[in-house]
């Protein structure tokens, strides 16, 4: 390893902490929001139960054929897809809207950890660069609106969304992308993700660093030899520095 340079976050349960959620009545909420919002600006969208089915049998679908593909999908263009069709006609921004409609519910249950803006600021005024690698089917306009939210958006210059691509963690192409749009080697790169299969083992093959965060995805799994297990954001300075501070002790003179 040389010395780490960059750190890039996973989404979920790293960055942003939902735990086990109950996707139905989330669901649900998001169908009704949106709804209302259509019918609003009076657009042909029927009674709610069979808006509801359409979407949700489509939208369900697609994300049944991404998992067995291993490629996202963007769901402001299946819903755009799905509402010409239908003839319902908006602006992007209003599209924007309806997806983030679906989105809200989801996005009103995501904590941040205590200090978390003062752990960023540590690492940015330490000169790392931060970016964050996801893999999501959720709109980049929704997620960027969450993290503008919460105040994170601009920690993140680099936001690498999988359905942006033809591809999603763990295939290593998407990593070595995520290297190249942030500026910096894998070697010079930690990689933060509360999955071991998805975030450490994927990263460690690429040459990243990799901190694997407690959560429960991975509870009572053991840490890949190579990574560093952490309970929470905070330990992040500390910890980059003691790699560095070991890479400097053992490079040759």
């Amino acid at each position: 390893m040389d010395e780490i340079k960059a750190v890039l976050f996973d989404l979920g349960e790293t960055l942003l902490t939902f735990g086990k959620l109950a996707t139905t009545r989330l669901i649900l909420q998001g169908a009704r929001s949106s709804h209302d919002y259509l019918r609003q600006r009076g657009q042909p969208v029927g009674r709610f139960a069979g808006y509801f089915l359409r979407y949700l049998v489509r939208l369900r679908l697609r994300y049944f054929l991404a998992e067995f593909r291993g490629k996202d999908f963007d769901s402001l263009a299946l819903l755009q897809e799905i509402g010409r069709k239908e003839g319902i006609d908006l602006s992007r921004t209003e599209w924007e809207e309806v997806i983030w409609r679906w989105y809200e519910p989801l996005s009103v249950l995501a904590q941040i950890e205590p200090g978390l803006h003062e752990t960023l600021t540590k690492l940015t005024e330490s000169g790392l660069k931060l970016g964050i690698v996801s893999n999501t089917f959720v709109n980049r306009a929704s997620l960027d609106r969450q993290l503008a939210d919460l105040g994170l958006l601009d920690f993140f210059p680099m936001r690498l969304y999988s359905y942006e691509l033809a591809m999603r963690k763990p295939d290593p192409r998407l990593f070595r992308i995520a290297a190249e749009r942030i500026g910096e080697a894998p070697e010079r790169i930690l990689f933060v993700g509360d999955r071991i299969d998805l975030d450490a083992r994927p990263a460690l093959a690429c040459g990243m660093a990799a901190a694997l965060k407690d959560a429960y995805t991975n509870r009572g799994k053991a840490t890949p030899p190579e990574a560093h297990r952490i309970r929470h954001l905070s330990e992040l300075p500390a910890l980059i520095e003691r790699i560095n501070s070991h890479v400097t002790q053992v490079s040759p003179l």
